[in-house]
């Protein structure tokens, strides 16, 4: 009963309910595609640059608010994320042209960034013993597809009752409820002194010579490609090509009685897979490789795309993918940011992490702008699913040369 005493400190259940809301919120994005290109006669291609703009400032701002933790203090950089997110969701209330819309994203991207992995997870990995830091990750990480369940439904029960316009104010006000936790962050760090000798130069320098960092880096990438592609564009592909919802099905009896339903229902569904999946990686990583786990994480999500797409698309094979990839599908964070936790230490995991981080929002917004480009241009997704499979191969291969072993610093006595 020991560890579990101490694995769930305030510091962890703060953390928890603010990747919660961040990501319930941000889950959402890809609700909005068809209602909004049908409220203001958009291309597809327009909301989702601004959901790829949204994305790319995510990974941005993730190392610049890392760095600000780390100098300022976890707090004023999660209360400056908050800000940020809520006035990029109510300017975006009010945008009424494509450009408008892009240009606010810059803002709920930092949002993200903010409220998000690399600030939280480093809170928490910092907060955590030895023994519980892998598990307080992958619970941590969990906690963000706790929101991606709650969130897509909502925004879907939302926007039958209300334009997408107030929807956004409805979040905007969600997002800056979060800092009422802010007091349970009390923090109790697990930084060595060794660590706390250790200049940021340093540490940077080190890890950027070190090939280990560059394929870590390399291989974050497709896990954003895959996963924003699919948050932004899955709802709308299931709408358009799924069939039928079958009268008296189990579906319909859950609720889902159309294809848009089974487009939010499915990210949801991913979600709620990826509570027990992403649990079970860091519990997993506390005991095997986690550049091994990666590995095989990275090898299921490249087959499990593969035989969907080359596969008839039905209701049926839509839950199935939603589950099975969803058992995967943040798996990776928790073994990352351990990963580079147990290299490089604690001191700087926030920044470090950010960087790989900015990698893993490359690829998301190059996966869901190019969702929509192709889309736009021949009316199909297929191509962007099959570059998604390549990308998911090459990462579970890069991972394995990894030098997965304590890599300090000298610093002089």
């Amino acid at each position: 009963m020991k560890p579990n005493a101490t694995l769930f400190t305030p510091v962890l259940i703060a953390s928890c309910v603010i990747l919660m809301m961040g990501f319930a919120i941000r889950a959402t994005f890809g609700i909005f595609q068809i209602p909004i290109a049908e409220e203001f006669g958009w291309l597809r291609y327009e909301f989702s640059f601004a959901i790829a703009i949204q994305n790319l400032a995510w990974g941005i701002g993730q190392p610049i608010f890392g760095a600000i933790a780390e100098k300022f203090g976890e707090k004023k950089a999660i209360v400056l994320g908050a800000a940020a997110y809520a006035l990029g969701l109510v300017l975006s209330s009010f945008a009424v042209t494509p450009e408008a819309h892009q240009f606010y994203e810059i803002l709920v991207g930092f949002g993200i960034a903010g409220t998000g992995f690399g600030v939280i997870l480093s809170i928490v990995g910092r907060n955590a013993s030895d023994e519980n830091r892998s598990l307080a990750l992958g619970i941590t990480t969990a906690a963000g597809s706790a929101g991606q369940i709650v969130g897509p439904p909502v925004a879907n029960a939302l926007l039958q009752v209300m334009p997408g316009s107030s929807v956004f104010l409805v979040f905007a006000v969600a997002i800056m409820a979060v800092l009422l936790v802010l007091p349970m962050m009390r923090s109790t760090d697990k930084i060595t002194q060794h660590e706390l000798n250790e200049s940021m130069s340093e540490v940077l320098a080190k890890a950027f010579r070190d090939p280990s960092y560059a394929m870590i880096f390399l291989g974050f990438f497709s896990c954003g490609f895959q996963l924003a592609f699919v948050t932004a564009h899955f709802p709308a592909f299931v709408t358009e090509a799924s069939s039928a919802i079958a009268p008296g099905s189990i579906l319909s009896s859950l609720g889902v009685q159309t294809t848009s339903d089974l487009g939010a229902f499915s990210i949801a569904l991913i979600g709620a897979a990826n509570i027990v999946g992403t649990i079970a990686a860091g519990a997993l990583g506390k005991h095997w490789s986690k550049k091994y786990l990666l590995s095989l994480i990275y090898t299921g999500r490249t087959i499990i795309a593969a035989v969907f797409i080359m596969l008839p698309m039905t209701p049926t094979t839509v839950v199935i993918f939603s589950l099975t990839m969803g058992s995967l599908w943040l798996a990776t964070v928790p073994l990352t940011s351990g990963l580079i936790a147990h290299i490089y230490g604690l001191r700087y995991m926030g920044t470090l992490y950010g960087l790989v981080f900015f990698s893993h929002q490359l690829g998301s917004f190059l996966g869901v702008w190019l969702g929509g480009v192709m889309y736009d241009q021949i009316g199909s997704y297929d191509t962007v699913w099959w570059v998604g499979v390549g990308a998911t191969a090459f990462s579970a291969v890069i991972h394995l040369p990894v030098r997965e072993a304590p890599h300090r610093v000298s610093v002089p006595a």
